[in-house]
């Protein structure tokens, strides 16, 4: 049953997914939509989409993101409704093989087949020939790849800040620090949520876009089959202004046969780095079965911190792209807490036998890029319009018969007790063989 639309939405959830499918639903004119979030601030001071940047790249094995993502960036380019949020600076793929098998490989198939603007690099010094000469990169052997022009990275925290003002903008309602305890329903059917505080709202859809948090909040649901809160291991420099200048004409570097990544320096001239990979889970004893996100706001001490082995690797990879910064210390770190499905696809679809419930979530790691458009697919369930094969590809209850290609390793359990101190940002910690 499709919706009149001046019936009450409630969005659970400030993040990407929460932000743009509010944006979408409203565009539409549906003139009754609440977005609730657990933070008083919003963005969310621990969310994954609330950072300094995230990649934008359209380089899929997986031909609809492909699609989808250039989708997106001819979006990112409307300066008029982003402003400058994002940064063409192209993005460094690397991890092709001879075998033409590999997720690299595939995902060069899919962007020339495509129309975008790339560039095979199959040598160590091609490669090094698309970095500014000022810079000193590590000597790539053994890497080839390719640099897609067409992409970049975007700073996640004005995008998301600039949606959110345009979803006030559309007479939609943000309600922040509105933690949802409880999804209300009766004969099987969504009729509100209980919030922490105690108070119901009642409405005809509930859309829970809760990200990371979504499988530990709401443990009724039973979504340990297809959601994982997973931390993933970031660590930032802080440049000088004449540092910055040597390298802020760099592309991004994604690297998929390691998973590092790292950025061009940012307006602020702080160069962010991660590593894309299984990550850690984070069990509570006392509060639970489900991997629950570990972040400042759970621990105001510890909660930035990320394990000693994952902070070595960092400055490893770093060194292996950039030696001279590998010198400098870190300033800070953070775990960046994704919810991931097995197969690296989202999950958006209506609650098995709960047609008043939809989940948007399981970003898995790629979804910020796909602010501007994402909402459309929540929204297009919504009106149950979405093509029949997405809807098989985000359905909840789906068949996984694939892993995540673009990452591997299976996650491990976060032990506090090996997370780095303040001290360790400052080490160049020796590589043990």
């Amino acid at each position: 049953m499709i919706l009149p639309k001046n019936e009450s939405i409630i969005i659970v959830g400030a993040g990407c997914f929460g932000v743009s499918t509010a944006h979408h639903l409203l565009r539409r004119g549906y003139t009754d939509v609440t977005i609730l979030d657990r933070s008083a601030t919003l963005p969310a001071p621990d969310a994954a989409s609330n950072d300094l940047n995230r990649i934008v790249r359209s380089s899929y094995s997986d031909r609809f993101y492909a699609e989808f993502a250039r989708e997106a960036i001819r979006s990112w380019k409307d300066k008029k409704f982003w402003g400058d949020s994002y940064h063409e600076s192209g993005v460094l793929v690397l991890g092709s093989s001879n075998s033409g098998e590999t997720y690299v490989d595939q995902s060069y198939k899919n962007d020339i087949a495509l129309g975008a603007v790339v560039e095979p690099l199959d040598s160590s010094d091609s490669i090094r020939s698309i970095f500014p000469p000022q810079v000193q990169t590590a000597s790539f052997e053994q890497c080839t790849g390719y640099l897609n022009r067409d992409g970049g990275w975007a700073n996640a925290r004005q995008g998301l800040s600039i949606m959110l003002r345009e979803v006030v903008d559309l007479k939609g309602k943000v309600l922040p620090g509105k933690g949802v305890s409880k999804i209300l329903r009766r004969d099987g059917r969504t009729t509100g949520v209980q919030c922490v505080d105690g108070s119901v709202i009642k409405s005809a859809l509930v859309i829970i876009a809760t990200g990371s948090w979504t499988p530990s909040a709401f443990p009724e649901l039973d979504l340990g089959r297809v959601c994982l809160a997973t931390g993933q291991s970031i660590a930032m420099l802080q440049l000088s202004e004449q540092e910055a200048e040597v390298y802020r004409d760099c592309p991004v570097v994604l690297d998929f046969s390691t998973g590092f990544y790292i950025f061009p320096p940012n307006e602020g001239n702080v160069v962010k780095m991660a590593i894309h990979s299984a990550g850690y889970t984070y069990i509570d004893d006392v509060k639970g079965t489900s991997s629950t996100p570990h972040t400042v706001t759970s621990d105001p001490i510890r909660g930035l911190l990320i394990p000693k082995p994952a902070l070595q690797d960092l400055r490893t990879h770093l060194r292996d792209v950039f030696p001279d910064l590998a010198r400098k210390p870190f300033i800070g770190t953070r775990l960046c807490w994704y919810n991931d499905s097995p197969d690296g696809d989202w999950v958006i679809g209506r609650y098995p036998s709960d047609g008043s419930l939809i989940l948007a979530t399981a970003g898995s790691g790629h979804a910020y890029k796909f602010l501007p458009v994402i909402g459309r697919l929540v929204a297009d369930i919504v009106e149950e319009k979405l093509d029949d094969v997405l809807v098989k590809k985000f359905a909840i209850d789906r068949t996984t018969l694939t892993h995540d290609a673009s990452r591997s390793g299976t996650a491990m359990k976060l032990d506090l007790d090996q997370l780095c101190s303040p001290e360790d940002l400052h080490l160049e910690i020796s590589v043990v063989n």
